[in-house]
């Protein structure tokens, strides 16, 4: 008996260690509208991003891990870009700036966004209390104009863990 014990602990710390590293979070729009989901998983290279948005413009959006898990007040309360190393500059998903920099998100002439990218610095455990959000603009990855020109912020997730 205590044999099948230990196989059934063990085989619900390898289930639980394997959803560990999926989270799937549902974005809204400033009107508090769906706009879909992002499902996030870690990979060999890197943090998978995988959206299944709709109702966006089309285009280049700027794309980031914001600071706080709070998408109040038109998305303003979820703070600035994740930055723990308090690097200061935004230099992109590939190079040492703000952690939080993600690749740009496309969004088709229908207003959906399914392309996979890949954020090599994250892991899922880093979203932890954090948000991701979508911005208007593109994305130039400097600090000129500021923050990379992304501009309002139209899209919000609370990346929250069960």
């Amino acid at each position: 008996m205590n044999k099948r014990f230990y196989v059934f602990i063990l085989s619900t710390l390898v289930t639980a260690y394997s959803y560990a590293d999926l989270l799937t979070v549902e974005l809204f729009n400033q009107q508090q509208h769906s706009i879909g989901t992002i499902e996030f998983n870690d990979g060999d290279y890197g943090l998978l991003i995988t959206p299944r948005l709709h109702d966006l413009p089309s285009g280049m959006h700027g794309f980031h891990i914001h600071e706080h898990a709070d998408c109040s007040d038109h998305h303003l309360r979820a703070g600035g870009h994740l930055d723990p190393k308090a690097t200061g500059t935004h230099l992109g998903p590939y190079q040492q700036g703000h952690l939080g920099d993600l690749p740009t998100l496309y969004v088709d002439q229908s207003g959906q966004s399914q392309q996979v990218l890949l954020a090599p610095r994250l892991k899922v455990k880093d979203l932890k209390q954090h948000a991701v959000m979508i911005h208007a603009g593109g994305d130039n990855y400097s600090n000129t104009p500021e923050l990379g020109g992304g501009g309002a912020r139209i899209g919000c997730g609370i990346l929250s863990f069960p």
